[in-house]
């Protein structure tokens, strides 16, 4: 059995304060892996900020007299479509209802023999 004591010296003699005195080692390949990832991660960085300062400097697209001219004869030839479908549902509305009216009439008629 190991004493509470052997314990307490080896957990002491494990810990490890990092201080001046710590020393780090790193090979040249990793030391290349952390300049290339903060390389490319700055430049990513400084590229999207050009590119929100070129966004925002663009002008906003005019509509041009064609097309403005095209959209509106669209909009026009559009109502009077609807205008016209409307004047032949009216139409056919009123001959719907005199032709109810002959029928109601004719009833009457026929019920009065």
């Amino acid at each position: 059995m190991v004493s509470s004591e052997c314990y307490t010296k080896i957990i002491k003699c494990n810990m490890t304060q990092i201080g001046e005195d710590t020393k780090l080692t790193l090979d040249i390949k990793t030391i290349g892996m952390i300049v290339g990832f903060a390389v490319s991660l700055s430049s990513m960085y400084f590229v999207l900020q050009a590119d929100i300062a070129k966004a925002m400097t663009l002008p906003e697209p005019e509509v041009s007299k064609i097309e403005f001219s095209y959209k509106d004869k669209l909009t026009r030839s559009i109502v009077e479509g609807v205008q016209a479908d409307m004047n032949t549902i009216k139409d056919d509305v009123k001959e719907i209802k005199d032709h109810l009216n002959k029928m109601d009439e004719r009833l009457y008629e026929i019920s009065k023999k």
